[in-house]
């Protein structure tokens, strides 16, 4: 199977990824999702796709941070593959992307969090080598 991976930076390109995204972010509408992504970036978040036949099948936000429990870590914000083409390797393929571009970067580690019931999802970390170590814990401060 051919496709390409590319990091989404022109407006076009970071539309081209939102069917993918809206998969796991619904909430989000295209324009707040771009302009999020714009505001995001200024942070360091960046997207890499994965086109297939001329579409984005899959893409994942990610950025780079530093930790005094961890060093400096490749953070994975998103992986997200848009529904009728989940199981075809390409958040796989996102995923060999993101470990070869974060010991690249001199990271002393891939961190993500995820939902407790995306099972799909864990069996495909876990087969990439990540392991469960922490819990992640959050308060709702409502949405302004």
């Amino acid at each position: 199977m051919t496709y390409d991976i590319f990091v989404a930076d022109s407006d076009e390109e970071i539309l081209s990824c939102f069917p993918a995204f809206s998969a796991l972010r619904p909430h989000l509408g295209e324009q707040v999702f771009l302009s999020q992504v714009r505001r995001q970036q200024a942070q360091s978040y960046r997207i890499v796709a994965l086109r297939h036949d001329g579409v984005v099948q899959s893409a994942a936000g990610f950025r780079f941070a530093e930790f005094l429990a961890w060093g400096k870590v490749l953070y994975v914000d998103d992986l997200t593959t848009v529904p009728e083409a989940t199981s075809r390797g390409f958040a796989g393929a996102l995923m060999d992307w993101l470990i070869a571009h974060a010991k690249a970067a001199g990271c002393q580690s891939l961190h993500l969090d995820t939902g407790y019931a995306r099972h799909a999802a864990h069996r495909l970390y876990l087969r990439k080598g990540l392991q469960f170590n922490c819990h992640h814990l959050a308060l709702d401060l409502g949405r302004a």
